[in-house]
C-alpha cells in the first residue's frame, strides 16, 4: 500500500472539486456525479463520496460515490447494501494504477464494513475488450469480487463525435438522414425546456410512453429534480419537440467527462410520421460536440443481437446513426457477510 496515500470524506462543500476531477478523468462518469448522488437521494439512496488522496502531492488520486440503501426495518448503521455506479474512476493511464485499485478498494472495504455495509457492488465504466479490463478483473477477483447480475445496461452504442456534423450524417443509415430532414422540412422545431411547466408536459409524454412500450418509470419529482440538479450545473438538457405548438417529443441527455449520455426519452402517441424522435437526436448530438463532448452515448441496447428481443426496436433506432457497439466489464460483488447476505436475499427486499 503507497505510505503517502489516505481516504477521505469529501464534503458538501468541497462538490466543485469533486465534479471538477470526476469531469477531468477521462474514466469519469455521470453516475459518479455529485449530482447523480444527490438524485438517488430523493429516491432513498444515501450517497456518500470517497476520494484517494495523494498527501504528498495533496492531490486526489481515485474517487468512489458509493450509494448505500438501507434494508426494510434496519437502520443504516445495522446494515445497508453499498453500490459504486459507473465506478470508482481511476486515470487508467497511470503506471501504478494497479497499486491504486488494491489501495483503494482496502481502505474503502475497512471504512464501509466500520460503517454497517453488508456487502458492495461495483460497476466501472471499463469497456470489456481492452488491456485495463482485463486487469481490472484479475485484481477484483484477487480482491473477493465474484461478478453477478448487472444493474447498468451491459451493452450500449457510443457514436465518435470527432468528425465534423456533414460526416456524422453521411455515416447514418441514409433513412435516419431522410427522417432528419423530414422533421425539418414539415416544421418540427426542437427548443430546450426552460419552465417547471415543459418537464410537467414531458413527463405525460412519458407516462404515455412507458404505457405503449410496457417499461417503468420514476415519479415526476424524480424528474423534475433530475432537471432542476442537473441544467443548474450545466450538466445536462431536456430538448423538445414541437409541431404547430404540440409537444411531439423530448429526450433527457447528460454531459460529464466530455461524454454526452442519452438517459430519458419520451414522444407523443400523435404525429408521429414527423419523425420528432430523429431531429431530436440529431440536436442533442450537436449540442453535446458543440459542448465539447467526444462522445455521445445511447444509453443501453439488449444484450444480444436477436431480433425477439422485447427492446430490438430500440437496438434498431440507436444502431442507426453511425455509432460502434461497446461492452462494459460488468457488475462484482464483494459480500462483507455471507450469512446475513444469505437470509436477506431469501427474506428481506430492499426498498
Amino acid at each position: 500500500m503507497p505510505v503517502n496515500s489516505s481516504l477521505r470524506l469529501i464534503t458538501i462543500e468541497q462538490q466543485h472539486l469533486w465534479d471538477a476531477y470526476i469531469s477531468d478523468c477521462p474514466s469519469g462518469h455521470l453516475l459518479q456525479s455529485w449530482g447523480w448522488g444527490e438524485l438517488k437521494a430523493s429516491a432513498g439512496w444515501h450517497p456518500v463520496r470517497f476520494a484517494l488522496w495523494d498527501t504528498q502531492r495533496d492531490q486526489m488520486v481515485a474517487a468512489a460515490q458509493v450509494l448505500r440503501r438501507t434494508l426494510h426495518h434496519i437502520p443504516l448503521k445495522a446494515g445497508h447494501l453499498a453500490y459504486i455506479p459507473k465506478g470508482p474512476v481511476f486515470d487508467w493511464s497511470s503506471q501504478d494504477v494497479s497499486d491504486l485499485i488494491r489501495t483503494f478498494f482496502s481502505l474503502l472495504h475497512a471504512n464501509l464494513v466500520h460503517h454497517g455495509a453488508l456487502t458492495l457492488q461495483t460497476e466501472f465504466a471499463c469497456e470489456l475488450e481492452t488491456p485495463e479490463n482485463k486487469l481490472l478483473i484479475h485484481d477484483l477477483h484477487t480482491m473477493n469480487f465474484r461478478r453477478v447480475q448487472s444493474i447498468q445496461p451491459g451493452r450500449t452504442i457510443v457514436l465518435d463525435l470527432a468528425p465534423d456534423e456533414d460526416t456524422l450524417l453521411a455515416n447514418m443509415k441514409e433513412k435516419w438522414r431522410y427522417n432528419i430532414r423530414l422533421a425539418g422540412r414539415k416544421g418540427v422545431q426542437i427548443r430546450v425546456a426552460e419552465t417547471v411547466e415543459d418537464v410537467e408536459k414531458w413527463y405525460g409524454l412519458l407516462q404515455t410512453t412507458s404505457i405503449r412500450d410496457q417499461f417503468g418509470i420514476h415519479t415526476l419529482e424524480f424528474y423534475m429534480r433530475a432537471w432542476q440538479i442537473f441544467t443548474l450545473r450545466e450538466q445536462a438538457r431536456l430538448l423538445l419537440a414541437h409541431h404547430n405548438g404540440q409537444l411531439l417529443a423530448g429526450i433527457f441527455v447528460g454531459l460529464m467527462s466530455k461524454q454526452a449520455v442519452y438517459l430519458y426519452g419520451a414522444s407523443s402517441n400523435e404525429q408521429r410520421q414527423l419523425m420528432p424522435n430523429y431531429l431530436l437526436q440529431w440536436e442533442a448530438i450537436r449540442w453535446a460536440k458543440q459542448a465539447g463532448a467526444a462522445t455521445y452515448d445511447f444509453w443501453g441496447i439488449p444484450d444480444t443481437d436477436d431480433q425477439s428481443e422485447a427492446m430490438a426496436g430500440v437496438y434498431r433506432f440507436k444502431s442507426g446513426w453511425g455509432g460502434s457497439i461497446v461492452r462494459f466489464s460488468g457488475n462484482y460483488e464483494c459480500i462483507y457477510h455471507p450469512l446475513t447476505m444469505r437470509l436477506v436475499r431469501k427474506v428481506l427486499v430492499p426498498r
